[in-house]
């Protein structure tokens, strides 16, 4: 009987989450990595992990619009191959710094901006290895009401209005207090 090579676990994005935790509120964003509206964003959200830092974890999910963005697809199979590295995050920023230049061949350089070295990402690339996992996002994100992007869901709540700081920040705040047990005295 032949031995086929053991098969290893992907890293979804699904388990990859920026910030504490045990902070009691988590943020998620479904987005698109050529997305105008989701590299500002991305800014928010960098701005919002730093200025609640343990009350807030964030995960962002894939959501790309392949019919305008082209190239999105590819750049969210990168990003989950670099989560496999631990690099997701690494990744992440890179793609959004590069959002305008995202071919298949440019990912591997952005990849190892990244800090990631792996020979075989830009054949899983070509080969597809991730797209399932892109596709199991999408999915989701229809399932649970994402209709455009960026949509953010804090604790579980779709957010709706304009994804400012401002907003997200005031949003945080309540979902942090209703996510904490009230110290009554005794």
């Amino acid at each position: 009987m032949a031995q086929g090579k053991e098969e290893i676990p992907v890293i979804e994005t699904k388990d990859v989450f920026v910030g504490d935790k045990k902070a009691p509120v988590t943020l998620v964003e479904f987005g698109d990595y050529e997305s105008e509206d989701c590299f500002k964003a991305n800014d928010v959200v960098k701005k919002i992990l730093e200025e609640f830092k343990g009350i807030v974890r964030f995960n962002f999910r894939h959501f790309p619009l392949t019919k305008i963005h082209q190239r999105s697809q590819k750049a969210a199979e990168a990003a989950i191959s670099a989560a496999q590295d631990g690099k997701f995050w690494e990744m992440h920023n890179a793609l959004f710094a590069n959002r305008r230049n995202l071919g298949t061949t440019t990912l591997k350089l952005h990849a190892k901006d990244a800090g990631i070295n792996r020979k075989e990402m830009l054949e899983e690339l070509m080969n597809g290895t991730y797209g399932q996992n892109v596709h199991e996002d999408i999915a989701y994100g229809k399932k649970i009401g994402v209709t455009e992007i960026p949509t953010f869901f804090i604790n579980g709540t779709k957010f709706t209005g304009k994804p400012t700081f401002d907003a997200l920040s005031k949003e945080i705040i309540a979902a942090s207090k209703k996510a904490k047990p009230s110290k009554k005295a005794k």
